[in-house]
């Protein structure tokens, strides 16, 4: 995923700058085309290798938060990822990525994790299509493809794209990526394990249910597809899933009286996403829904307050005020400043043996500025402000209506 390759109608901040030296060449001339068929994750295309070779690369960030309503502080190594690609020949490769979250992992505590974020195989077709195999990363939402800290403005990951769409989000599967020649279109499709009802937990969406490739239950699939338009400065992309949530065998389904099999239990997510980016100025919206229509059963063996409905949206306007810059020293440089408005609700639609919790219903305004002396290096700063509905549920033991604010300061980097 290293050595970025992105689109000229991409809206992350490191466009002014780093595409133009990563920028791949293919078998189209117009920006709008130019390697739209690769994901943002194939780091080998970049070297536009023919032969066997191997590269190292990886990525990470660090840092600091402050929780005004706490009091509390806290400076963290939140990830480092170091990634392993080999050309074996001009048509196959293999691609993996190694991550450490918060620095170690100890035996006996919840702190830190080391995990596979992805280990597949690629297999081109042709120049405008390609076959990946293993655990990977799915087209859905702007962050899953596209997360290095380097491409994206706030130190944190837009919320929205952590908890609703649950980045980095990796499956076991087999997916198919191309683009056409009539048009400026991409598209790709995926067949992957489903997720895992049972690991769903109130407050954090269906994040628990990712299997992440361990041990991951494969008696239910999913498939997920995804287009993506080009017209000028702008991209448009619509992208979904459908999959079973019940990793139980037909017998343990039918014991607890939940549907299995391949779909069984479903979950629909759809997204749509707009991104723009012109002489400085970038703007990037998202919307993002899910339905869970058993959530009454998941919640009646589980009982873990699934939801039966989950949405999440946000807007960010962003500008790079080097932009103007009349010195060559500083035009090659970007200091964007940016403001991002996210609204979710992770109950929004509750089953009848579920407790409301209006706590999660939630905006976050985000403002702040990104500063990359260089295309692969950057340091960010921003101020986060929470509200939550007011809540007076006595049952979760939540009253009040919950407000914080957040100083966010960090450095992130790719080689």
């Amino acid at each position: 995923m290293l050595k970025y390759i992105f689109t000229i109608a991409s809206a992350v901040l490191v466009l002014n700058t780093a595409q133009a030296q990563k920028e791949v060449k293919t078998v189209t001339n117009t920006p709008a085309q130019q390697l739209i068929a690769n994901t943002g994750e194939d780091s080998m295309n970049t070297y536009g290798a023919t032969h066997s070779r191997t590269v190292i690369s990886g990525y990470g960030e660090i840092y600091y938060q402050r929780d005004f309503n706490a009091g509390q502080s806290t400076i963290d190594v939140k990830r480092a990822v170091l990634f392993v690609g080999h050309q074996f020949t001009g048509k196959i490769a293999f691609f993996s990525e190694l991550e450490v979250e918060d620095a170690k992992v100890e035996g006996g505590g919840a702190t830190g994790e080391v995990g596979m974020e992805q280990a597949y195989l690629k297999f081109s077709l042709n120049p405008r299509q390609y076959i990946v195999a293993g655990l990977f990363i799915p087209r859905i939402g702007i962050v899953n493809e596209n997360h290095l800290p380097i491409n994206f403005n706030g130190v944190e990951r837009p919320l929205v794209e952590q908890m609703v769409i649950p980045s980095t989000w990796r499956e076991i599967g087999v997916g198919f990526y191309g683009q056409t020649t009539a048009l400026p279109l991409t598209y790709s499709v995926a067949l992957v394990n489903g997720l895992n009802n049972a690991g769903f937990e109130h407050g954090s969406g269906i994040h628990g249910g990712r299997q992440e490739g361990q041990l991951a239950g494969a008696n239910n699939l999913a498939v997920t597809a995804a287009i993506q338009y080009f017209a000028g400065n702008w991209k448009f992309q619509v992208s979904g899933y459908y999959g079973g949530t019940t990793t139980l065998s037909k017998t343990g389904a039918d014991s607890l009286h939940i549907d299995g099999g391949m779909f069984g239990t479903p979950l629909i997510l759809a997204e749509a996403d707009v991104q723009y980016a012109n002489k400085g100025i970038t703007f990037k919206a998202l919307g993002c829904n899910i339905n869970i229509p058993d959530a009454l059963n998941i919640n009646r063996v589980y009982n873990n307050n699934t939801p039966t409905q989950i949405y999440g949206a946000y807007a960010e306007l962003g500008y790079n005020v080097l932009q103007m810059a009349k010195k060559d020293k500083w035009k090659s440089k970007l200091l964007n400043v940016f403001a991002r408005y996210e609204q979710m609700d992770l109950n929004a639609s509750i089953p009848v043996n579920g407790v409301n919790d209006n706590n999660q219903n939630q905006t976050h305004v985000v403002a702040g500025l990104c500063y990359l002396p260089i295309p692969h290096f950057v340091v960010k700063a921003d101020y986060r402000i929470y509200q939550a509905e007011a809540n007076s549920n006595l049952t979760l033991g939540l009253t009040g209506k919950p407000q914080n604010t957040y100083l966010s300061i960090g450095i992130g980097y790719s080689f």
